[in-house]
C-alpha cells in the first residue's frame, strides 16, 4: 500500500506541474423550497467532459476546471435543470444551486407533490451511483407508518426482517442472515449490542432520525468488505441552506395492552456566518406500553415415529418500551477548498418487561404431563412500571470528518469515529414454583394449537428456585480512514483514481453474573405457592389460543424481596450459569484499497479495483470445569488477511435505461462468541465444548445484473438477478470419539465451530414505482409501489446432513411489498402490505427437529391531511392483520412458538416551517 500511494503522489505532482492553468469548483445542490440537500444531482461544466455527482449531503467538487468564464449545468430527476455562470481564477467559487421540484411534460411544466419529490430524490441518487443499490429518502420513510429503521427497511426489495415484541429487529438481505450483512451510520459500521453475534438491533434507531437509507447490494473497493448480503448505510441529516424547524406530536393506542402511547420528534437547523456554518439538531421520543400472548411447544417422536408434544409453555408478556434519540450535525466551510464536519447520534431504548410463564414438562407420548412449573419474571421495585426487568440498550456514534481540495487537483477526505453499543440487564429476577402432582394432559388433534387439560392444584406447587442475574455487553469501535482521489485521464476515456486506508479497533466485552437464593428456615411465605401474594393473568381473549394462564406470584412481591438480607435468604453463586459465556476481545482491522472509476466511451463506466483487509484478534475466555466448578482464564491471538477484487459496470443505454453488472467479493467475520477460546469440560457426561479463535471469515463471490428504467415524470422499473457463492461457511463440528490434545482425555461428545461449509444463493428482483399521473383528473393522484424477490439457496457442510439438499438458514424464497397511495391537494393516504415466506432458521440433528421462521403478512395504513403547507394531521395503523411471530418445527403444522401483538395506531400533528 505504501508503494502504491507513493506512485500515485508522484503521478499527481507530475500531472500538476505540466497542466494548463486550472482551478476547482465546490458547491451544494438543494431543493429550492425546503433548502434540503439533493444527493446524486449531476453537475457538468458545459462544453467539457468535466462532471461529477453531488454527494449524499448535496455537496460536490469539480477538479481541474479550465480558468476563465464557464457555465455549470445542474440536473436532477424530478427537478428543472439550472445553469450557473462562474469565473475560474485565483478564487475558488462555492456555489449554492437551488433546483425547483418540477418536470417538463408535453403539457408544460408540472410541479411535483411532496410524495413525488421524495421518490425523485431517491431515484436520482440511485441512478447516479456506480453500484447496485436501493435508496429510500426521508420523505418516503415518512409516507409509511414505520416506527424504527427495521420497519422502514422491510419496504426495500430483497430485505426480510425478524420481529421482537411487534417491531422489526434484525434484517436479512438477499437471503442472508443478519450476521452476514453490515449496518452503518454515515459510512461507519454500527457496533452490535448482541453478545454472541454481529447483528445490529434495528429497533434501537427511530425511523424519523435519518435522512436516507442506502442499501448497497454490490460493493466497491472503497467500502468495507464485511457485507455479503449487503451494506445498509443510514445517512443522518445535514443542515439545510435555510432555516428549518419541524415537529411531530401525537399519541396512539395498543389493542393488546389497552394502553396509550406518546410519540414526538423535532428538527431544527440553520446556516450562519455568511452560510459557512451549518447547524442541525433533531430528537425523537417514543413511549409505548405493549405486550404479547405466547404459546411454545417442543416436539418429539414415539417408537413409531409419530410426533407428539414433549413440552409446552404459555407465556404472557407486559412491556413498556421507551425509545429516545438525539442527533446533531455541524459543518464549517473555512473556504471552498476546506470543510470540517461533526456528526453525532445517540439512541437509547429501555424495555421494562414482566413475563409470566407456565411450563408443562416431561410429557409422554400419550399426553400425560409429568411436571408443571409456574414462573414470574421481573426486576426490583421502584422502576416506572413497578417490579419489571429493565433491558437498557444504548448506541452512540461521533464522527469528525474533513474534506480538502489540494492544488485544485486532489480531493482528500478523512474521518475519525468513536462508536459504542451496549446492553445492560440488572436485577433480572425469576421466581419459580413446580409440582409433579399435575393431573394434566395434552389433548386434541390440532398440532397448530395443542390443547392442555390442566388439572393441577395451586396448593400442590412448591418452591423451586429464586434467582437474580446481571447481564452486560458492550462493543466499542474506534475508526479512522483517509481517502484521496484525482482525475487522471480526460475525454471519453477519462477516469477518477481513488485510494485510501482505514483502521478499526474494536473492544468487545461480556460480563454476566448469576445468583440463586434459597429462603432460610422459618420464611413461611415460601412453604407453598398459595402463601404468596398472587395475581391472575388469565385473559378473556388470549390471542395465542384457548388457554388460561392462571395465577402466579405477584411481580410487586418479587420486586420487594430484599435478597441480600441474610436473615431471609441464603445466596449461592452459580458460576456455571455465566462464567463459560463471559469474554473480552480486541479486534483490529487494517484495510486499504486502490480503485479506478473508468469511463469507457460516452455510455459505459467501470469501477475496478482491489481491497485488502487484515484482521488481528486477541480474545480472552474461560475454561470451566463442570465437575469441580473451577474457572481458568484463556487468551488466544490469531490473524488472517483477505484480498478482495471487484468490478462494477454501468451502461447508460439511453437517458432513461441503465444496465448494471458486477462481479464482487465480500466477507463476513465469525460471530464474536465463536472466536472466544472457551472450554466447557464435563467429565461426568463425557462432553467437551470449545470455541475456535482460529476461525477465518466466510467469503463470497457475487455476480449481479440489474436493469433500471426511469419513467417520466417520476417512476422506475427494475429487473435484476444475483448469484452468491459462499466459502468457509462456519458450522458446528461434532466428534463422538474425541481425544483432547490439551489434556489427553477422551470424550464421547466434542463440539466446536469450524470453517468448511459452502453455500450458494441465486435470486431475482423486480420492482415498480410509479405515480399514475397519466390518469385523468383526480385519478392522477394514485401511486403504486411494488417489489418482489425470489431467491433459492443450498448449503453444504452441515455435519450429519451431508446427503440432504438444505437451504441456507435465513433464506426466504419469497419477499413481496405492495403499496397503493393517493395524494391530491393536501390529502394523502396509503395502504401497504409486506410478505415474507417461511424459511429454515436453525439446523438440528435431522429434518424433524429443524426450526423454521413461518411466513408473515403485515398490512399497514396511514392517512394525513395538510391544512396548510406547514401544518398536517396524520393517523397511522400498524399490523392490521394481527400477524404473529411464529416458529415451527419440521413441518408448518408443528408449532414451536406463536406470539401475538395485535394492532396499534397512532395519530398526531406535524408542523414544518
Amino acid at each position: 500500500m505504501r508503494h502504491v500511494l507513493f506512485t500515485v503522489l508522484t503521478l499527481l505532482l507530475t500531472t500538476t506541474a505540466f497542466a494548463a492553468p486550472r482551478g476547482s469548483v465546490s458547491g451544494r445542490v438543494v431543493d429550492k423550497e425546503s433548502k434540503i440537500p439533493i444527493a446524486g444531482a449531476t453537475v457538468q461544466v458545459l462544453g467539457t467532459d468535466r462532471g461529477t455527482f453531488a454527494r449524499s449531503n448535496g455537496t460536490f467538487t469539480l477538479l481541474k476546471v479550465d480558468d476563465g468564464s464557464q457555465k455549470v449545468i445542474v440536473k436532477s430527476i424530478g427537478y428543472l435543470a439550472d445553469t450557473v455562470d462562474i469565473e475560474i481564477g485565483n478564487n475558488t467559487p462555492f456555489l449554492v444551486v437551488e433546483l425547483k421540484g418540477a418536470v417538463v411534460t408535453s403539457d408544460g411544466v408540472v410541479v411535483l407533490g411532496d410524495q413525488a419529490k421524495g421518490q425523485a430524490k431517491a431515484f436520482n441518487q440511485q441512478r447516479s451511483g456506480l453500484n447496485v443499490t436501493n435508496i429510500v429518502s426521508a420523505d418516503q420513510i415518512g409516507r409509511f407508518p414505520d416506527q424504527n429503521i427495521g420497519d422502514a427497511m422491510k419496504r426495500i426489495p430483497g430485505i426480510a426482517v425478524q420481529y421482537d415484541q411487534g417491531e422489526a429487529r434484525f434484517g436479512l438481505i438477499r437471503g442472508t442472515p443478519g450476521q452476514l450483512n453490515s449496518v452503518m451510520i454515515n459510512g461507519e459500521r454500527i457496533p452490535s449490542a448482541e453478545a454472541e453475534d454481529r447483528q445490529v438491533q434495528l429497533d434501537l434507531i427511530p425511523a424519523d432520525m435519518v435522512r436516507a437509507i442506502e442499501v448497497n447490494k454490490t460493493l466497491t473497493p472503497d467500502m468495507d468488505a464485511d457485507a455479503i448480503g449487503g451494506a445498509v448505510n443510514l445517512v443522518t441529516r445535514d443542515a439545510a441552506s435555510g432555516t428549518r424547524v419541524s415537529a411531530t406530536l401525537g399519541s396512539g393506542y395498543n389493542f393488546l395492552s389497552g394502553k396509550p402511547m406518546i410519540i414526538g420528534s423535532a428538527i431544527g437547523g440553520t446556516r450562519l456566518a455568511d452560510d459557512k456554518l451549518g447547524v442541525i439538531v433533531s430528537g425523537s421520543y417514543f413511549d409505548h406500553i405493549l405486550g404479547s400472548d405466547n404459546m411454545e411447544a417442543e416436539w418429539d417422536q414415539d417408537d413409531n415415529d409419530n410426533p407428539f408434544v414433549s413440552e409446552m409453555q404459555l407465556r404472557t408478556y407486559e412491556v413498556r418500551r421507551i425509545r429516545r434519540s438525539f442527533s446533531t450535525g455541524l459543518d464549517y466551510r473555512f473556504d471552498p477548498n476546506n470543510t470540517l464536519r461533526l456528526s453525532a447520534i445517540y439512541n437509547h431504548r429501555d424495555d421494562w418487561e414482566n413475563r409470566w410463564r407456565t411450563v408443562y414438562k416431561d410429557i409422554d407420548s400419550d399426553g400425560t404431563v409429568g411436571k408443571i412449573e409456574r414462573q414470574t419474571k421481573g426486576g426490583i421495585s421502584g422502576d416506572p412500571t413497578g417490579g419489571a426487568r429493565l433491558e437498557d440498550q444504548r448506541m452512540y456514534n461521533f464522527t469528525l470528518a474533513g474534506e480538502h481540495v489540494i492544488a485544485d487537483v486532489v480531493r482528500l477526505s478523512w474521518h475519525g469515529t468513536l462508536a459504542k453499543a451496549s446492553e445492560e440487564r440488572s436485577n433480572e429476577r425469576y421466581l419459580e414454583w413446580d409440582t409433579k402432582e399435575t393431573n394434566s394432559t395434552v389433548v386434541g388433534t390440532d398440532p397448530r394449537k395443542p390443547s392442555i387439560n390442566d388439572g393441577s392444584n395451586l396448593d400442590d406447587f412448591e418452591f423451586s428456585e429464586l434467582t437474580e442475574e446481571y447481564q452486560f455487553t458492550e462493543d466499542i469501535d474506534r475508526n479512522g480512514r483517509i481517502d484521496m482521489n484525482f482525475n487522471w485521464l480526460e475525454g471519453d476515456f477519462g477516469n477518477l483514481v481513488k485510494a485510501g486506508v482505514r483502521i478499526r479497533t474494536k473492544t468487545k466485552n461480556r460480563g454476566n453474573n448469576f445468583f440463586e437464593y434459597a429462603p432460610v428456615d422459618g420464611n413461611a411465605a415460601f412453604d407453598r405457592m398459595t402463601l404468596q401474594p398472587l395475581e391472575n393473568k388469565s385473559k378473556d381473549n388470549f390471542l395465542a389460543g384457548p388457554y388460561a394462564a392462571g395465577e402466579y406470584s405477584s411481580k410487586n412481591a418479587l420486586g420487594d424481596y430484599d435478597l441480600l438480607n441474610a436473615s431471609q435468604f441464603e445466596r449461592e453463586d452459580l458460576v456455571d450459569e455465566y462464567a463459560p459465556g463471559n469474554f473480552s476481545a480486541d479486534e483490529n482491522i487494517f484495510g486499504g484499497y486502490v480503485m479506478v472509476e473508468q469511463q469507457l466511451g460516452p455510455q459505459l463506466e467501470a469501477v475496478v479495483g482491489v481491497r485488502f483487509e487484515q484482521t488481528n484478534n486477541n480474545y480472552t475466555g474461560n475454561q470451566f470445569d463442570v465437575d469441580d466448578e473451577t474457572v481458568t482464564s484463556i487468551t488466544n491471538e490469531s490473524s488472517y488477511s483477505n484480498i478482495l477484487p471487484s468490478l462494477n459496470l454501468k451502461y447508460s443505454a439511453t437517458d432513461n435505461l441503465i444496465i448494471r453488472g458486477a462481479v464482487t467479493t465480500a466477507l463476513a467475520r465469525p460471530n464474536y462468541f465463536d472466536l472466544v477460546p472457551y472450554r466447557i469440560i464435563n467429565r461426568e457426561d463425557q462432553e467437551l465444548e470449545v470455541g475456535n479463535p482460529n476461525l477465518e471469515a466466510t467469503t463470497a463471490l457475487n455476480f449481479d445484473l440489474m436493469g433500471e428504467y426511469y419513467m417520466q415524470p417520476v417512476g422506475i422499473i427494475q429487473v435484476g438477478v444475483f448469484h452468491k457463492q459462499l466459502d468457509k461457511f462456519i458450522f458446528t463440528y461434532l466428534d463422538e470419539n474425541y481425544t483432547d490434545p490439551v489434556t489427553g482425555e477422551e470424550f464421547d461428545r466434542f463440539t466446536q465451530p469450524r470453517n468448511g461449509g459452502d453455500a450458494t444463493i441465486t435470486g431475482v428482483e423486480v420492482a415498480l414505482q410509479r405515480q399514475l399521473d397519466f390518469l385523468p383528473g383526480a385519478l392522477g393522484g394514485f401511486g403504486i409501489y411494488l417489489n418482489y424477490t425470489y431467491s433459492t439457496s443450498s448449503v453444504n457442510g452441515i455435519q450429519g446432513r451431508e446427503g440432504e439438499d438444505l437451504p441456507l438458514a435465513g433464506n426466504p424464497n419469497n419477499t413481496f411489498n405492495a403499496s397503493l397511495s393517493y395524494e391530491w391537494g393536501g390529502f394523502m393516504a396509503r395502504v401497504a402490505a409486506n410478505y415474507t415466506s417461511s424459511y429454515i432458521d436453525e439446523y438440528a440433528g435431522g429434518p424433524f427437529f429443524d426450526r423454521y421462521y413461518d411466513d408473515q403478512l403485515f398490512v399497514d395504513a396511514n392517512v394525513s391531511f395538510a391544512f396548510t403547507p406547514q401544518f398536517r394531521v396524520f393517523v397511522d395503523a400498524n399490523n392490521l392483520t394481527n400477524q404473529p411471530l411464529r416458529y415451527f418445527q419440521g413441518t408448518a403444522d408443528q408449532v414451536m412458538q406463536i406470539e401475538f401483538y395485535n394492532a396499534r395506531f397512532q395519530a398526531g400533528i406535524k408542523y414544518d416551517l
